[in-house]
């Protein structure tokens, strides 16, 4: 699975921007401390800048259970 990457300051900038009607941007950190959004959050804003982020592979943080 493919999400859009960004920088720090980049997801600093966006945590809590509204990207559409009643939808907040929420960047995550990913296992190798990328910061991403998802790529339907990438198709649905009208922010330049975050259209031209790149596509990165989605890799999880696991989380041991036991």
């Amino acid at each position: 699975m493919k999400v859009v990457k960004l920088t720090q300051e980049q997801a600093e900038q966006l945590q809590g921007v509204e990207f559409v009607a009643d939808n907040l941007f929420n960047p995550v950190l990913d296992a190798d401390g990328n910061w991403f959004i998802s790529v339907e959050e990438q198709n649905q804003c009208s922010i330049q800048w975050v259209k031209e982020c790149p596509l990165i592979d989605y890799n999880p943080i696991q989380v041991n259970l036991f």
